[in-house]
């Protein structure tokens, strides 16, 4: 029986091959741990994308609102660069991006009288209050887990979108302090000027020894 020729079925065994060795080359580049870490990375994204989509049913602030749903478009993408860099071990087609926050860096110090703080006892209960506190809590938890994620990390480009992550991270969660703060729901004592003055007289520098380059 003659052999016939099939250039598509040629090119598709052409193809096979060159596909497997990248999946074989991104598998390679990540150490066993890594793998648990970078799924655990992974899933805290999804969780927090998840919870914001149930916080954003409640939420009666538009000012809140607006934080949130810049927040979720930022961290999707930030999720999907993260499993691109996962899945290839490659540079991703969009590389980490820079969140700016809306709030001001001001502060507003002092304890002010209120309610002793309860669980609620139904869902009638549920505040900006304590969606902003849950908000701050995703945040806050992230910023911890990817800065210890990326301490002991293999395949560099992925450490490098963890790593770069952690600033963006941290701004959201600041974003989420300071609101919080601006509306009284994250108050911030102040110890008297005395225990201040002795707290930041406490240290002394010392010289540097060596070449820190």
């Amino acid at each position: 029986m003659q052999n016939s020729f099939n250039p598509q079925g040629q090119n598709n065994m052409n193809q096979m091959p060159q596909n497997t060795m990248g999946n074989q080359m991104a598998s390679q580049s990540h150490g066993g741990h890594e793998m648990f870490d970078a799924h655990e990375v992974l899933a805290g994204l999804i969780t927090m994308l998840d919870q914001y989509q149930i916080y954003d049913q409640y939420i009666q602030d538009p000012e809140l609102k607006d934080i949130l749903q810049r927040q979720t478009a930022f961290v999707t993408q930030m999720y999907n660069t993260a499993v691109e860099s996962f899945q290839t071990g490659q540079k991703p087609s969009v590389s980490t991006q820079v969140y700016k926050m809306t709030q001001n860096n001001d502060v507003v110090y002092g304890l002010k009288p209120g309610q002793p703080k309860k669980p609620n006892q139904s869902i009638s209960e549920i505040s900006d209050k304590g969606l902003s506190a849950y908000m701050l809590g995703n945040t806050k938890s992230l910023a911890s887990l990817f800065a210890m994620t990326a301490l002991e990390m293999t395949n560099p480009v992925l450490r490098r979108v963890v790593a770069d992550s952690v600033p963006n991270l941290i701004e959201l969660s600041y974003e989420i302090f300071l609101y919080q703060n601006k509306h009284g729901y994250y108050q911030v004592p102040k110890l008297p000027l005395q225990d201040m003055n002795q707290m930041l007289q406490s240290y002394a520098k010392i010289p540097i020894q060596g070449n820190m380059h």
